[in-house]
């Protein structure tokens, strides 16, 4: 029922109307008083009335990661199979171990974000070689006490956008720039093994690449401080291999500018393929995430 109707009702419904009959101008006077006797109602935006309200917000997230995959030399791989293959699985075993992820979005109108996204995964680990294995030309016997390190860096500035924007939650698009630094080393010690004496030896293998990406992202509230939050992010580079990201957060509201967040992350996945006498590999960081999102 809109406004003019709704005056006219309590006009008819106090008597206005019965007392002065159809006089149109008693019943314009009397529209008039109560119009004039309304406050203004200030207009509210639509971004006023969401859940998820914000114009700037700051995730900081505690990860349990496991590392998986592997490091190859093309050269090495050629030649002598399995050998020139750096697992990180089996040949080093890393645990999974504790490290942040940040990301700062603004939300410059109401539907578009410019973001950026950083994380850096690093472990090390002392063990003993069940096989030998040649690494970027340093051969490493079975046997041989020697210590893997891992170290990545993600650092990614995106953009996204909102197609659906409601009360209650979005869908959009994220596109995004991945700068990756990844590097698998391993290093052993001068010693003696089985009654051989071995000289020091280290070697290691890095991969920088921009790898660009995109996907959906959605978040849902059921509740006013209830909600959930997923995306996948991913793109195939055409035989050189691919790329792909996803996490799935469930979160509960503290404050208007607080909220706790909890889930799953498979944090990475790269695969890039060799191609001539280059490095390649297969990396997956993945595990339980927990934090804080801060809106402003």
């Amino acid at each position: 029922m809109g406004f003019r109707n709704r005056i006219r009702v309590i006009i008819e419904e106090t008597g206005i109307r019965r007392l002065y009959g159809h006089h149109s101008l008693i019943y314009w006077l009397a529209l008039c008083l109560l119009l004039a006797a309304v406050p203004e109602v200030r207009a509210v935006t639509s971004d006023d009335d969401e859940y998820n309200s914000y114009k700037v917000r700051f995730d900081l997230y505690w990860v349990y990661s496991q590392p998986t995959g592997h490091f190859q030399s093309q050269s090495n791989f050629a030649v002598l199979g399995r050998s020139g293959t750096l697992d990180l699985d089996k040949d080093i075993g890393f645990n999974s171990y504790n490290t942040f992820l940040g990301k700062a979005d603004w939300k410059f109108t109401h539907k578009n974000h410019l973001y950026f996204v950083a994380a850096n995964f690093n472990q090390s680990k002392n063990f003993v070689l069940n096989r030998t294995i040649t690494f970027q030309g340093k051969t490493y016997n079975v046997g041989a006490a020697a210590t893997g390190t891992l170290d990545s860096l993600f650092l990614s500035p995106g953009y996204q956008y909102d197609f659906i924007r409601r009360k209650r939650g979005s869908l959009g698009v994220q596109v995004q720039i991945n700068l990756v630094e990844i590097t698998g080393s391993m290093a052993a010690a001068a010693q003696v093994n089985n009654g051989v004496p071995q000289a020091a030896s280290a070697s290691s293998g890095r991969l920088r690449a921009p790898l660009p990406v995109a996907g959906p992202i959605v978040r849902y509230y059921f509740t006013p401080r209830l909600f959930v939050e997923a995306n996948v992010l991913g793109m195939y580079f055409f035989g050189y291999g691919n790329y792909v990201s996803s996490y799935g957060t469930l979160g509960f509201k503290l404050t208007k500018n607080l909220s706790l967040v909890g889930g799953y992350t498979l944090g990475s996945r790269v695969d890039i393929k060799t191609k001539s006498d280059r490095l390649g590999m297969t990396l997956s960081q993945h595990g339980a995430l927990a934090g804080l999102q801060v809106s402003f």
